[in-house]
């Protein structure tokens, strides 16, 4: 009898739920059942590839945990439905792919505006317009910056590791309820489709904190107001810099990294998310042909790492930037290094994934250029 891919989810999903054991899954479904253990009961989504597993995920586990999924009729009113959940207290999820982020950046700016907790899942793709289906790291600047419009930030947490995609998406949640504010996960095409063993845990320690500014009745209380819209430029500048004290405080408390060999490296690789993968292989043939080099790998890419990539300068000789884009978190990491350091760039668009040997190459070539022995 021939196993449909309902029934393989369905067996997939049964492992994860039944107890903390290691369990093979791809990226998009252990993110999803990530966010159930979260407490995400509320999942709002549009089709596109290649995040479509999240979608169906979610149909069939949202039901069994008593939860709500709806898959909307666009994009636009998939983020809008986050919103309302979110104003009344819960935890609430949304996710898509590259084209599908740009067109709910209008919601997510009323999010932040209105200080409303929420988690968004970006699986890129190729771009720009409707580009490839193939893995990308091409919407950095749209994450890092915004995206929408207005005066507004978002923690940007960049996973390598379908493991990393589990730990980092119940910690968004966490995140997101602690500066009341919206969080984007930063995957892509093969972080979502590739297959790894990990372990969800059936209770991960989660601090939801208590909700009294919700819009849960106001019977005995006097009423809350959830608005982005101030009419008086006075009272929306005191918004916007009560909105400013809590990106600054952000900036200070929820900067993540990891570092691969850095303390005596010559050259050091700058990357984040798959590609870091692929650099941690650089680094391994780099050093058994004796050259010295280490990996600077940013795990949350707002707040960008600054002082911590700034302290690396003492050793090391030059940087190189590797990334699926044209160039993106390049500009970042000479913020960092300020002049001090050559910082080059390597990267393949359009969803090619550059090979361990043609990175080792590239290396190789900038060491010669810099005249690093």
């Amino acid at each position: 009898m021939a196993r449909t891919e309902s029934g393989v989810r369905g067996e997939r999903a049964q492992s994860a739920r039944s107890h903390d054991e290691r369990v093979l899954m791809c990226g998009n479904e252990a993110m999803a059942e990530a966010a159930i253990r979260a407490g995400c009961r509320y999942y709002f989504g549009y089709p596109i590839t290649p995040q479509n597993e999240v979608t169906a995920y979610m149909a069939q586990r949202m039901p069994e945990v008593g939860g709500v999924f709806l898959q909307s009729e666009s994009e636009l009113a998939a983020v809008n439905m986050v919103f309302g959940a979110a104003a009344v207290g819960a935890r609430a999820m949304t996710s898509s792919s590259s084209p599908g982020i740009s067109l709910k950046q209008e919601g997510i700016s009323y999010l932040a505006g209105c200080e409303l907790p929420a988690v968004i899942a970006n699986v890129m793709r190729g771009g720009p317009g409707l580009g490839s289906i193939g893995p990308s790291q091409s919407d950095y600047f749209q994450a890092t910056r915004g995206g929408g419009h207005g005066d507004y930030r978002h923690v940007v947490l960049a996973p390598a590791t379908v493991q990393e995609l589990v730990d980092l998406t119940i910690e968004a949640f966490d995140v997101a309820d602690r500066y009341r504010n919206p969080v984007l996960v930063l995957s892509d095409g093969v972080l979502g489709q590739m297959m790894e063993p990990v372990v969800i845990p059936e209770h991960p320690e989660t601090h939801e904190p208590p909700k009294p500014w919700a819009l849960t009745g106001c019977k005995g209380r006097e009423p809350n107001w959830i608005k982005s819209l101030y009419l008086d430029v006075n009272e929306l500048e005191r918004h916007n810099a009560k909105l400013q004290a809590k990106y600054a405080q952000m900036e200070r408390d929820e900067v993540r990294y990891d570092t691969l060999r850095i303390e005596d490296a010559d050259v050091v690789l700058v990357a984040f998310g798959m590609v870091a993968r692929i650099c941690r292989s650089v680094v391994r043939v780099l050093r058994e042909r004796g050259v010295r080099a280490g990996l600077f790998r940013p795990i949350a890419v707002w707040p960008f790492p600054y002082e911590a990539l700034r302290a690396t300068r003492g050793r090391a000789r030059v940087y190189l930037v590797v990334e699926m884009n044209a160039g993106q978190m390049v500009e970042d990491v000479r913020l960092a290094i300020e002049g001090r350091r050559p910082v080059e760039f390597y990267g393949r668009t359009g969803g090619v994934v550059m090979t361990v040997e043609e990175v080792v190459v590239e290396v190789e070539k900038l060491l010669a250029k810099e005249g690093v022995s």
